[in-house]
């Protein structure tokens, strides 16, 4: 096993992207990962080609770091699931007290997934862009189930595993915030226009913090956490 090798559960959206970023500037060789589960919408499927080509003609240098990308077909999830993502359905919060874009199993199948892959491969790291700062409450995105999950991982497969989530303490703020130590405005514009996080798969509009329907809950997150970076940010400029 690789130990500065790492799998990077790249999903086409601003929090993936940011890892992404993160990850290429933390180890020495960087893969992809991507899963179509039967979403209801294909946007974040196809910006995921266009942000990697995107990435590698902005950051050249870096470029070498970027290896294989991975797309793993996992429909199963969408036909046991019912959900806003993979159903025509309202978003809404449902009985159990959580939204209905939670998609149960989601990030546990996913990286007990990425784990074979990355057994396969010989990498040690797995970086995901899970967040219990600004998120809509789903449980395996928390940071409790992520430690257990890398104890799971490492035992069930008797390989070491390390699982990353850069993001878990950072509000969305705070998240344009790295995008731009890691890449300055180059880095932060090709999140904005090349990543795609709303819910409803809406990109017939661009916004200042990029396209979206503009009122889902991954919009709003979105956006809000773009107008408070963008308000410290003119500050700043302007006490310099």
């Amino acid at each position: 096993m690789t130990n500065n090798h790492a799998l990077v559960l790249f999903s086409g959206g601003q929090d993936s992207a940011t890892c992404l970023a993160w990850a290429i500037d933390t180890f020495d060789h960087v893969e992809t990962i991507g899963f179509d589960y039967g979403q209801a919408h294909r946007i974040e499927l196809e910006v995921r080609q266009s942000f990697l080509e995107g990435f590698r003609t902005a950051f050249p240098e870096r470029a070498s770091r970027l290896g294989d990308d991975h797309f793993i077909d996992m429909a199963l999830l969408g036909e046991i699931s019912d959900t806003a993502l993979t159903r025509e359905r309202e978003i809404e919060m449902t009985d159990a007290g959580l939204p209905s874009t939670f998609v149960p199993g989601r990030n546990l199948l996913f990286f007990t997934t990425a784990a074979a892959v990355a057994y396969r491969r010989g990498i040690k790291h797995l970086v995901g862009g899970m967040c219990e700062t600004d998120y809509s409450g789903y449980p395996d995105c928390r940071d409790d189930t992520l430690k257990a999950l890398q104890v799971t991982l490492t035992l069930g497969m008797d390989r070491r595993y390390v699982v990353h989530t850069p993001l878990m303490w950072l509000d969305k703020s705070a998240t344009w915030e790295m995008a731009e130590h890691l890449g300055g405005q180059t880095l932060v514009e090709l999140i904005r226009k090349e990543s795609h996080t709303c819910y409803r798969g809406d990109r017939s509009l661009e916004h200042p913090w990029g396209y979206g329907c503009n009122n889902c809950p991954a919009c709003e997150l979105r956006r809000n956490g773009w107008e408070t970076y963008a308000t410290k940010r003119a500050n700043q400029d302007a006490a310099e």
